[in-house]
């Protein structure tokens, strides 16, 4: 089943699509729901953020391709991490689909997008095994790490770099029945191919991050965890739209754009 938050006529709702319609929904996935008769035609319709995370995790050099292509540059012996590592960003940098990522007037050219696979978690867990972590897992769906390389470079944290405002793309939907070992993530800017990879060739995967995370924190329905992308990328320019597809989910679209400072009053 394929979830989508989307406005029409001024009103915003859950819906199913199917199709090119998205049919109406009462309710919430995460609840109890009930179908409507109140049904609209894909392309006339707002697409939302699918979900606005009460805690947003993310992976870091989760695969292994990037891993070294990140040592490279700093003239490094790659180091294969040992155990599943998780760190956090910020809600104020979600966009939605088709939603324009602001590049701020500060930043230089070193503007990077990351193409990586979203789980949705669907219900409270804690102090999860391996045998029952996908338990918790209601979808997936599809997110651009948006990154200024320079600032990650020169800060101690990532607070600007990866969490400016819509610096974190996310949608268009949350895809119920994905088959992680079917998928690929392709990559395209202006339209042409720049990355494809192999979505579930992590280094680990979605039930050993589930698991490390639910020995210390409680997932909640809502929650995500970015899970980390393969490969590198160019420098984005004002102008540029990146897409990016995950086979079985969909394609997540987003335009960048130089932000305009008005002048002072």
């Amino acid at each position: 089943m394929r979830w989508l938050r989307f406005t029409a006529d001024r009103t915003s709702s859950w819906g199913i699509v199917e199709g090119d319609r998205v049919m109406a929904v009462d309710g919430d996935p995460f609840g109890e729901w009930k179908r409507t008769p109140r049904s609209h035609a894909l392309h006339d319709v707002k697409i939302e953020l699918p979900v606005i995370p009460r805690t947003f995790y993310c992976v870091g050099l989760n695969y292994l391709k990037h891993l070294k292509e990140a040592a490279d540059k700093r003239g490094e012996v790659p180091k294969v991490p040992d155990r599943p590592e998780v760190g956090y960003r910020a809600q104020n940098a979600l966009i939605a689909h088709d939603e324009d990522v602001v590049i701020p007037a500060t930043a230089t050219e070193q503007i990077h997008y990351e193409g990586e696979l979203v789980v949705v978690i669907g219900k409270k867990a804690k102090h999860l095994s391996e045998r029952d972590a996908m338990d918790c897992v209601f979808g997936y769906t599809i997110g651009n790490d948006v990154s200024e390389r320079s600032w990650q470079k020169a800060d101690r944290g990532l607070w600007r770099s990866k969490n400016a405002d819509t610096f974190k793309p996310m949608g268009p939907w949350i895809e119920t029945l994905a088959d992680l070992d079917r998928m690929e993530t392709i990559v395209r800017v202006n339209g042409k191919e720049s990355n494809r990879f192999h979505t579930n060739e992590m280094i680990f995967g979605v039930r050993e991050f589930i698991v490390e995370l639910t020995k210390y924190f409680t997932l909640w329905p809502g929650d995500v965890i970015w899970m980390g992308t393969d490969g590198a990328s160019p420098n984005i320019k004002p102008g540029d739209t990146v897409e990016i597809e995950i086979t079985g989910i969909g394609t997540l679209r987003n335009k960048f754009v130089a932000e305009v400072r008005g002048s002072a009053a």
